[in-house]
């Protein structure tokens, strides 16, 4: 059984517009009643839709092949035909759309948050009656349907015999992705403690064993802090050579891409300890550097475990310009400054955010303009004279 699948690929067609008909109006004490061929019904659309309650594309993996309705053709009486109905697909937030041959990215999903409505592939209209947020997005439009007769009556042509035919649907082979969207994304060794902290602080239950284990799909929680919700992404550990291909984590740094905060979790148990942060970090700048400069803190864990006394302050002292904090999940020790430091984080990094996307609506006063002043009254007679 596939628990998890964050890729998929699928062929998708919008239906065909209905033909238009051919008919004439034949009743009785109605001589020569002239054109009624009615105009053929158009196709259906070829829709995706964001859904919060999916987390993976695994239904994607079971139905590849999503074909809309066909439009009806005309009917005499002037009747048209019925329009074909949409094909949704229901995909989760986070999701990529990209062309199959190409790999050109047609659709990224990443900033929707989607609509919670019930099941798979049905809940747009209830979300919306609702006052939900809806976010759909038409990717191929169905073709349009055929004039019927009456469309083509003319003075020297009264009894026209020719109707349009349906406009044929497209088609297109795409491949989907799913990057996952959290706020602070895990990062370190297998064993680091990653599972452990998204247990204790969330409401997810990631699989813990007492025995060397690592996490293999990617799970996600939620921190609930001064009414605000924080979501923690706990991926696979990663180990030396992962940017090569080693492991499962290099798989699943995607998942961490969109992340705003990076936590680097470091086993202080662990013989290696010393090395494990240079390493990690030379791993994400190896796949992808963008990342390793994200806003980041580092968690020495375990410290209940007799071994880890002292290796804090040792770990301080290497790392003076990196966030530290200790923590042990078992004793609670440090769990309470380390969730304020995460809702800080989150806060700074929304801020930064907010305010690379205001920059651009300032004015520019490159071209010499010293007086701001000056420029707002220009602009304030120029919308008095319009």
């Amino acid at each position: 059984m596939i628990k998890f699948a964050d890729e998929a690929t699928i062929s998708v067609s919008s239906g065909n517009g209905g033909d238009g008909c051919i008919a004439f109006r034949r009743e009785k004490y109605v001589p020569m009643g002239g054109p009624a061929g009615g105009d053929g019904g158009r196709g259906g659309d070829v829709v995706f839709e964001v859904r919060r309650n999916l987390r993976t594309l695994v239904h994607l993996r079971f139905q590849q092949n999503f074909k809309a309705q066909n439009g009806m053709p005309g009917m005499g009486k002037n009747r048209y035909g019925k329009d074909g109905e949409d094909v949704v697909i229901a995909v989760p937030p986070g999701t990529i759309i990209r062309d199959f041959d190409s790999g050109e990215t047609i659709k990224d999903f990443g900033v929707e948050k989607g609509i919670a409505g019930p099941g798979r592939i049905g809940g747009a209209k209830r979300a919306a009656r609702d006052g939900d947020s809806v976010t759909r997005w038409t990717f191929l439009q169905g073709g349009k349907g055929g004039k019927g007769n009456s469309h083509f009556a003319t003075s020297v042509n009264q009894a026209p015999k020719i109707a349009q035919p349906g406009k044929p649907g497209k088609s297109a082979k795409l491949r989907i992705e799913l990057q996952l969207i959290g706020d602070i994304g895990f990062v370190g060794f297998p064993n680091a403690g990653k599972s452990s902290l998204l247990d204790s602080f969330t409401n997810a239950r990631p699989k813990i064993a007492p025995y060397p284990f690592t996490t293999k799909i990617p799970n996600l929680g939620m921190l609930h802090i001064h009414d605000r919700d924080i979501v923690l992404a706990d991926i696979p550990g990663i180990i030396e050579g992962a940017h090569d291909g080693a492991g499962l984590g290099i798989r699943f740094l995607k998942h961490i891409s969109r992340t705003a905060v990076l936590a680097f979790l470091i086993d202080l148990s662990d013989e290696n300890w010393r090395e494990a942060f240079p390493v990690l970090l030379e791993e994400l700048k190896a796949f992808s550097p963008e990342l390793a400069q994200k806003r980041r803190i580092v968690i020495g864990t375990k410290l209940d475990i007799p071994e880890t006394e002292g290796r804090l302050d040792e770990l301080a002292s290497a790392l003076p310009d990196e966030k530290l904090v200790g923590i042990s999940v078992f004793s609670a020790a440090g769990l309470d400054e380390l969730r304020e430091l995460f809702y800080t984080l989150v806060l700074e990094a929304e801020a930064e955010a907010a305010g690379a996307e205001g920059e651009d609506e300032f004015f520019d006063l490159s071209d010499g303009t010293e007086d701001p002043a000056a420029l707002i009254d220009g602009l304030d007679d120029v919308d008095r004279n319009a």
